[in-house]
């Protein structure tokens, strides 16, 4: 290759990296300018934002003691909720217990009263009952005898056998 052609290489190659600069010249000013739009909206949004992220700093920081507060308060009442049903429950369990016991002793009383219920009635029977039923044989018995004195008349052999066959 000759020298002149090198040289129009050379200044080929010149014009193009100086054009090529300054297409990076151009595309970093089009970046620049569209960071410092970016950073005017940032800027324009960081100055709305701020004074909320304050007051929700603020607000936080007010309600975290009473937090922590009501959190420990919840715990505490937690356990003795949990104390409390442990002592019912105990309460419960020896009252079913008592209960129980007293179920059983009111069972036999009652067994027991319904069989000295049942061994008076016995006796009733047998000691007053059964003289009643024998005063009353005897007094149907003298009535029987006064009612056929009192007729004065006797019945007459027809009559008797009559009596008798229907007996039969």
């Amino acid at each position: 290759m000759s020298e002149d052609i090198f040289r129009y290489f050379v200044a080929a190659g010149v014009a193009l990296a100086s054009l090529a600069a300054v297409v990076q010249a151009v595309v970093i000013l089009l970046i620049f300018r569209t960071a410092r739009r970016v950073d005017e909206k940032v800027d324009h949004l960081k100055d709305k934002a701020e004074p909320v992220l304050d007051n929700a700093r603020g607000i936080l920081e007010e309600t975290r003691p009473k937090l922590k507060e009501l959190s420990e308060q919840a715990v505490e009442v937690a356990s003795k909720t949990r104390a409390q049903v442990e002592r019912l429950d105990q309460l419960v369990s020896e009252t079913a217990d008592r209960a129980k016991v007293q179920i059983e002793r009111i069972d036999l009383v009652l067994e027991d009263t319904v069989g000295r219920i049942q061994e008076t009635t016995a006796a009733v029977q047998s000691t007053i009952l059964r003289p009643v039923r024998q005063i009353d044989g005897v007094v149907a018995g003298l009535r029987a005898a006064l009612t056929t004195l009192a007729r004065g008349q006797r019945a007459t052999v027809d009559h008797a056998t009559q009596d008798e066959e229907m007996f039969i």
